[in-house]
């Protein structure tokens, strides 16, 4: 049985409509979900997430503009999301504390828009492949990015898990920890994105699990499962292991095993 606790997140299933999402979240026996904010422009989400009873966790947005973060912000109000989360842009030839602090002035008009909703804002690390997108790449640089800007922090393994201190970063990041997303890598896979089920490498990601909730961390944990891996095993395969992976790590940590 799936922890209540754990979502996988829709980029794992990208290019699914809403009915067959439906059919996903059914199968995985999942309660809170992380979507896409392209997700929130189908009129049918709403009923599905009403009639199933699903709790919104996420909605991941790749910010551009402060009038589209905005839009954003309503539209997830309405289906009860709890966090949007953004990469923040790219930096172009400006310096990273150029970038920063261009980022913290365009989004600061929506932090009381938020606020007003009821919706939390934070930021993700992302690897460095992705600069043309977004600015904060270390769990460290993105966490200081959030102080600067008064945002969440969601916290993907993935790209972090090999940093140094990070039990310590994680501490420094807890007051606005969001969400933690959770996959493995098994070492000297090149074959981008290079993901993996937890459990099928060498991320720590029990352990990580362990610390967090031991420093206080009360939300969700997300799977972001996507490449070559997870389609040589198949999607809906890799996300039901997956499942039933973190949802034993889960009770682990809970009951002290």
């Amino acid at each position: 049985m799936t922890d209540p606790r754990v979502s996988v997140h829709s980029v794992t299933f990208l290019g699914a409509s809403v009915d067959e999402m439906r059919d996903l979240w059914r199968d995985l026996g999942v309660s809170r979900l992380s979507l896409i904010d392209a997700q929130l422009d189908d009129p049918e989400l709403a009923d599905v997430i009403t009639a199933e009873g699903y709790a919104v966790e996420t909605v991941f947005h790749r910010f551009t503009t402060t009038d589209e973060l905005r839009r954003r912000i309503d539209d997830a109000a309405r289906i009860g999301a709890r966090v949007v989360y953004m990469l923040t842009g790219g930096r172009g030839e400006a310096s990273w504390d150029e970038a920063a602090e261009r980022f913290c002035s365009a989004v600061a008009p929506c932090l009381e828009h938020a606020d007003r909703a009821g919706v939390a804002l934070a930021i993700e690390n992302a690897s460095g492949l992705y600069a043309d997108l977004h600015i904060a790449h270390t769990l460290a640089d993105t966490v200081e990015l959030a102080e600067m800007a008064g945002l969440g922090v969601c916290v993907d393994l993935f790209h972090c898990w090999a940093e140094a201190h990070l039990d310590e970063l994680v501490e420094r990041a807890m007051p606005r920890l969001e969400m933690v997303q959770l996959s493995d890598y098994v070492l000297g896979d090149r074959a981008l994105p290079a993901r993996a089920v937890p459990g099928d490498g060498v991320v720590p990601v029990e352990a990580f699990l362990a610390h967090a909730i031991a420093a206080g961390y009360r939300h969700g944990v997300d799977l972001e499962l996507i490449g070559p891996r997870i389609e040589q095993e198949g999607r809906l395969a890799a996300a039901r292991r997956g499942c039933v992976v973190v949802s034993e790590m889960l009770s682990r940590i809970d009951t002290g095993r």
